[in-house]
């Protein structure tokens, strides 16, 4: 099948096999980038120490922070390839390609410079102690040095899955997945680089796998590849780009202040080893998480496409099928943290004390979970469709209108419990706001038939 016609199908195929062709790979490919995140977390709680788990810990905020401004670029400009595309518009398509790479170099050295000219006090920010300090500063030098590797790479799985190549987008991450795994042993234990050996093979194996990616969008046959004159920004497209993407870009955001404020709390009510709990348990979380979004990057170029070509039944099947399969996936996970949750924790550690307050932590966590499916769907369904501002709205409302407040709140009467308890709390009052304003844009829907 020629590139054309695979995506011509996103608005002929039925709808059921289109979603279960799409996310498939992109639910591989998440899991596979969740998998690589707690390879890192294990190699280093057995490798180096149970301080060092709590050290990666303070860096999420970072990790949050360097993804807020990927992601602005990476899903904007990913959002509308797959609207043009579904326009037949394939010139601008590929000027939107060539402007996303632009805008990824330019913000990623932009981040970097600044990032490593004030590391210490950020991470003293983000929670760091004198114990867990050394540990976060030697991974996040490395990490930001890379910072450009790694927005360029996430950014074209984006694109790849956009321009009707979701199993290219599987493969890349799969494989920087399975080069990661092997170089840190080999970088851990083999030449004694301790975390900063994590590191560096994390962002080894994003490099390799972007050089990959690169290759496929030089190719002239491809209907979506670089082009010269493509590069030069456009402000009209950037404007579109940033406009699509500062939903994505409030939610990572937003998250990077949220796991700063808990860090402090838990560091203030428990101290470093409740940090690396978190960690532990967010990892946890994370898993199936991530499995979701799989589901929503399947949904993405489906509803994108099929919203500029109004086709409105389609639209809503697909949502349909992508909310069934959010639940149900976070139902399991609701299932593993409140019945398995010791096996989990035990994965990343042998301290009994990280591995006790993980256990309690995780089962916490994970309380709301089957709610967070439909709301992160919900989510990602507007923005999918163009509709930034109620995007925008969904993303902050959980984190910064619900979930800050509870952490301020409920840890001076429930001690580090309040702190994991305003976590479904919020997780529940979102989903409340979320169901309210999908039952108003349905009523919309229907008037407009």
């Amino acid at each position: 099948m020629d590139n054309r016609q695979a995506t011509l199908e996103l608005g002929t195929k039925p709808v059921g096999k289109l979603l279960v062709q799409y996310a498939t790979p992109a639910i591989i490919a998440m899991t596979a980038s969740s998998l690589y995140n707690m390879v890192d977390s294990i190699f280093i709680g057995h490798g180096v120490n149970a301080t060092a788990i709590s050290g990666l810990a303070i860096t999420f905020p970072f990790m949050n922070l360097s993804g807020a401004f990927g992601a602005a670029i990476g899903v904007g400009a990913s959002t509308l390839i797959s609207l043009k595309l579904g326009q037949k518009d394939y010139q601008t398509a590929r000027h939107l390609l060539g402007n996303s790479v632009s805008l990824k170099i330019i913000t990623g050295l932009l981040l970097m410079t600044l990032c490593l000219i004030f590391l210490d006090p950020i991470l003293r920010f983000f929670g760091a102690s004198d114990a867990t300090l050394p540990y976060a500063r030697d991974y996040m030098e490395i990490i930001m040095l890379g910072n450009v590797f790694t927005h360029l790479y996430f950014g074209m799985n984006a694109v790849l899955r956009s321009a009707s190549k979701p199993r290219q987008a599987m493969y890349a991450t799969m494989f920087t997945v399975a080069l990661n795994t092997i170089l840190d042993p080999i970088f851990i234990w083999g030449f004694h680089w301790g975390i900063r050996g994590a590191a560096i093979a994390t962002i080894l194996s994003q490099m390799t796998a972007l050089c990959w990616q690169v290759s496929i969008f030089c190719r002239k046959s491809e209907l979506l590849h670089f082009q010269r004159g493509t590069f030069t920004p456009r402000w009209n497209l950037i404007k579109n780009i940033l406009g699509i993407g500062m939903s994505p870009f409030a939610m990572n955001a937003c998250a990077c202040l949220v796991v700063i404020f808990i860090n402090n709390q838990l560091v203030r009510y428990s101290g470093d080893t409740a940090v690396g709990a978190y960690g532990i348990a967010n990892r946890i979380a994370f898993l199936f998480f991530m499995v979701v979004m799989g589901i929503n990057q399947g949904m993405q170029p489906i509803a994108g496409y099929n919203y500029g070509a109004q086709q409105t039944g389609r639209v809503m099947q697909v949502l349909r099928y992508a909310i069934i399969g959010g639940v149900a996936v976070m139902t399991v996970g609701w299932l593993v943290g409140e019945l398995m949750p010791y096996p989990c924790a035990r994965a990343f550690t042998k301290d009994s004390d990280l591995i006790a307050m993980s256990v309690n932590g995780i089962r916490i966590n994970m309380a709301a979970f089957p709610l967070i499916g439909y709301q992160a769907v919900v989510t990602n369904f507007f923005q999918s469709i163009g509709k930034a501002k109620v995007s925008i709205f969904l993303s902050l409302s959980r984190q910064m209108l619900f979930l800050l407040p509870l952490l301020a709140v409920l840890p001076p009467f429930y001690g580090v419990n309040g702190v994991w308890m305003a976590l479904p709390a919020s997780d529940t009052i979102a989903f409340v706001v979320t169901l309210v304003l999908m039952i108003v844009y349905m009523r919309k829907i229907k008037k407009e038939k």
